[in-house]
């Protein structure tokens, strides 16, 4: 690039410090998502390490993750399993409660969005303490699916989530870190 260097997936980034409480810097993904060079990238670069091998179906996790799900999934040629906060599916759901900070929360998944030896690719935005990404494991493997990782565009090493995940036998992939909270 004549005189200006290339950017890369964090440079697309804004941090908002203080949010969503004082003492937390947000990694707000939403300008990567609003600029189509950055979405592109970030997308293509979830998406290549899995090229070429079998995939049927990308796993978003509420609620970016849907964003990149299916973008991922639409590129390799997929489908796509929304895994949503309890009581936003219509059909029969089975569902998987995880620990937040301060409380509980539950996904839920359609009972039918995978069938047993589907292989699987979860994704979302952000890799913290792992706990939803957890249960979303959780939920493909009661359906009987084969989880191939998670991949996410932002990991935050520091809370501990890929350790969780991979205590499971599960691969995370991330795009780029940030430390801290």
């Amino acid at each position: 690039m004549s005189g200006t260097a290339e950017r890369e997936v964090r440079d697309y980034i804004r941090t908002i410090v203080d949010f969503p409480h004082e003492g937390i810097l947000f990694r707000d993904v939403t300008t990567l998502f609003a600029d189509p060079r950055g979405f592109r990238m970030a997308v293509d670069r979830m998406l290549h390490p899995y090229l070429g091998g079998r995939i049927d179906k990308v796993a978003g996790l509420e609620a970016r993750g849907f964003i990149l799900g299916g973008a991922v999934a639409h590129q390799l040629g997929c489908g796509f399993v929304p895994v949503r906060k309890k009581g936003k599916l219509p059909a029969a759901t089975i569902s998987e409660s995880y620990q937040l900070e301060y409380g509980e929360a539950v996904v839920e998944v359609h009972d039918d969005a995978v069938q047993p030896g589907e292989s699987v690719l979860i994704v979302d935005d952000l890799l913290a303490t792992g706990g939803t990404a957890q249960a979303g494991i959780r939920l493909m493997q009661r359906l009987g699916a084969d989880i191939l990782g998670c991949a996410f565009i932002v990991e935050l090493p520091d809370l501990g989530g890929r350790a969780k995940l991979e205590a499971l036998g599960i691969e995370a992939r991330a795009l780029c870190t940030f430390e801290g909270l």
